[in-house]
């Protein structure tokens, strides 16, 4: 795979993040020139241009006009970030087959060789009486169930593609069943989640349960030392630690994530693999946490898991039930509602830029 970077990609600066639902707002931009690097993969051609919503409000191109264009051999995205988690949306409203392949998702993910991102999501038909279904690809191309952070951009996606102004909301079919946000006449998005997988078998963990069936504060032994772990699922496997069976509480911006958290992930307890969270209690409504993803690795937010460890926050009797999780990419607001069990995660979703591949 060759990419030819020949065209000059235009990325919206940090502090442009808001865009204007009628692309009318003209945008600050940072340019880089890429014109003449020679880039190798092993297999067929694949050119990557990009250019931020500033140039399309001098085309007066609305998102459907751009993802409507039928070109052979090439796919055309929009990239969005929550909270620095970020992916590239596809709309394959006219399929239930990606349009992409795992291997091309991978390539596309690249951030030195392709367009950088956390995953890939399609935007798909509705199933069993949804009005979409989401599938995500990650960036080592593997399949996760559901992605918090992406659900928040597949609804902003949404609005965009389907002309939706004010709130909304609609369902969505995942590999964690059905999830329910909606749009806030603010922007931001209020995701209903579900309620809390808490059987050790279902999460899925071998951990035996110690508090009825669930696995609770119990103790894990990575790389020969003993952690206390919570066992949670959102639909997809999340293992959250406050810190050492010695007592020794987490601070962690002292973490060395990229080597523990692959110990983590890839322990013999699960057999999914897993998503861990190491939290750090700053009150009893205020967490701070850094995430290692199954198939991602580091990342600078992770939806799921924020209600993963409010979950676990509450059960180990930290926390109270509505938090503020700070991430390395911004602040969720988590609410575990003991009315329904539900969790409800409100966060924001940002458009970054719109791009073409030829694949």
């Amino acid at each position: 795979m060759e990419i030819a970077a020949t065209n000059t990609v235009t990325l919206a600066s940090p502090q442009s993040r808001q865009f204007s639902h009628t692309f009318s707002r003209s945008l600050p931009s940072l340019r880089f020139n890429l014109s003449g690097r020679n880039l190798s993969f092993k297999s067929t051609n694949l050119r990557v241009s990009a250019t931020s919503m500033s140039a399309f409000a001098a085309e007066k191109l609305s998102p459907e006009t751009f993802l409507d264009k039928k070109e052979s051999g090439i796919l055309h995205f929009v990239k969005y970030h929550g909270l620095g988690n970020d992916f590239i949306l596809v709309d394959n409203r006219d399929s239930s087959e990606p349009k992409i392949t795992q291997e091309q998702a991978v390539k596309l993910c690249d951030r030195n060789f392709g367009v950088g991102a956390d995953g890939v999501i399609f935007a798909m038909p509705g199933v069993n009486g949804a009005d979409y279904t989401m599938r995500i690809f990650n960036s080592d191309g593997s399949e996760p169930e559901m992605c918090g952070n992406g659900v928040r951009c597949f609804a902003r996606f949404i609005a965009e593609i389907e002309n939706l102004q004010g709130k909304h909301s609609f369902t969505i079919h995942t590999g964690a069943g059905l999830i329910i946000p909606e749009i806030q006449d603010d922007g931001q998005v209020k995701v209903d989640m579900g309620e809390p997988i808490l059987r050790a078998e279902d999460v899925p963990t071998k951990l035996q349960g110690n508090r009825g069936e669930s696995v609770v504060a119990a103790e894990l032994v990575v790389d020969g030392v003993s952690w206390n772990v919570t066992c949670v699922s959102m639909g997809n496997p999340h293992c959250i630690t406050f810190g050492t069976k010695d007592g020794q509480d987490l601070r962690v911006d002292e973490l060395k994530l990229s080597e523990i958290g692959p110990k983590f992930e890839h322990h013999e307890m699960f057999p999914a693999r897993t998503n861990t969270e190491f939290v750090e209690v700053l009150s009893r409504s205020h967490l701070k946490m850094r995430v290692w993803e199954r198939g991602a690795g580091a990342t600078l937010a992770c939806g799921t898991g924020a209600c993963a460890l409010v979950v676990a926050a509450v059960l180990e009797g930290r926390t109270d039930r509505k938090c503020t999780v700070d991430l390395p990419g911004g602040p969720l607001e988590i609410e575990w509602k003991e009315e329904d069990n539900h969790i409800y995660m409100t966060g924001p979703a940002d458009l970054v830029f719109y791009g073409s591949a030829l694949l």
